[in-house]
C-alpha cells in the first residue's frame, strides 16, 4: 500500500525525537510520515472540518505532538493519556511544544546547552525550535492540549477525563511488547480490549486510527472496520463505533 495523502517524502529532521522533541529510553518515536498519513485518512473518513485528537496510549506524546505541529490548521485541541506516570510526565513536556511559549523555552534551553558544551547539535536543535515556532504561529498559533493519567481499559476513568466532550479522532500506536507493553489489570485484553473500551466512550461520529506491528489488523465487537492499510512493518486500521 502506498501513501495516499503524505505522498511527498518531506524532510522531517526538525521533528526528530531527542532534538527539539523530547525522548527517553523505553519510549520509541513513531514514523512522522506514517503519523501524518494516519491522521489525514482519519479526517477524510470523518468528513473534514477541525478535530479534537486523542491518543489514549500516548507514551512520550511524540505521535500526538507531531500531528499537532504538522496539521495545526485542522486541529482544535489534543488530549493525551497513558497509565504510566513516567509517560505522562514526558508527554507533558512534548505537548508543551505545541505552544509558542513552550518552543521559546525549549529553544533557549538548547541554546544555553550549545554555549555550555560547544556542541553544534544543540545549536541546530535551537534553530529547529525557532523554525517550528514560526510555522506554528503561521498555521494558527498554540494548540490547546491536556495530558492525563488513565488506564485505557477503564471506561469510567476515560469518561472522566473526556468530561462529556468525546474527541473526533483517536490516533494511537499500541504497545508491541518490545520497548513498551500493556499495563493494568486488564492488560491481557490487548488491542481488542482497548478498542472495545474506546467504543463504549466515544461518540458515534468518531474515527479511530490504530497502528499495530504485523500484518493482522485489530478488530473489536463495538466497532466496525472501515479501512485498513499496511506500510512497512505496521498495519493501520480505521474504525468507527457501531451505529
Amino acid at each position: 500500500m502506498t501513501y495516499r495523502h503524505a505522498t511527498v517524502r518531506d524532510d522531517y529532521a526538525d521533528l526528530a525525537g531527542g532534538a527539539v522533541l523530547h525522548s527517553a529510553p523505553g519510549f520509541p518515536a513513531f514514523p512522522v510520515r506514517l503519523a501524518s498519513e494516519m491522521f489525514q485518512r482519519a479526517m477524510e473518513l470523518r468528513g473534514g472540518g477541525r478535530a479534537t485528537a486523542w491518543d489514549p496510549c500516548c507514551g512520550s506524546g511524540y505521535l500526538l505532538t507531531v500531528i499537532g505541529l504538522l496539521h495545526r490548521r485542522r486541529i482544535s485541541a489534543v488530549l493525551a493519556s497513558d497509565i504510566d506516570p513516567a509517560a505522562v510526565g514526558l508527554a507533558e513536556r512534548n505537548l508543551a511544544l505545541l505552544t509558542r511559549a513552550g518552543l521559546a523555552a525549549r529553544a533557549a534551553h538548547l541554546a544555553e546547552q550549545a554555549e555550555r558544551w560547544g556542541r553544534a547539535s544543540y545549536t541546530a536543535a535551537a534553530e529547529a525550535a525557532h523554525r517550528i515556532a514560526t510555522t506554528l504561529s503561521a498555521d494558527g498559533g498554540d494548540v490547546p492540549n491536556a495530558v492525563c493519567q488513565a488506564d485505557v481499559f477503564d471506561a469510567d476513568r476515560l469518561r472522566q477525563i473526556l468530561d462529556g466532550r468525546p474527541p473526533d479522532v483517536v490516533i494511537t500506536d499500541v504497545p508491541y511488547g518490545e520497548q513498551t507493553s500493556w499495563h493494568g489489570p486488564n492488560s491481557a485484553d490487548g488491542a481488542a480490549g482497548m478498542l472495545n473500551t474506546l467504543g463504549s466512550v466515544l461518540g458515534e461520529n468518531a474515527v479511530i486510527a490504530v497502528a499495530v506491528r504485523g500484518r493482522k489488523a485489530p478488530r473489536a465487537d463495538r466497532l466496525r472496520t472501515c479501512a485498513t492499510f499496511k506500510i512497512g512493518t505496521r498495519t493501520v486500521a480505521l474504525l468507527r463505533p457501531q451505529p
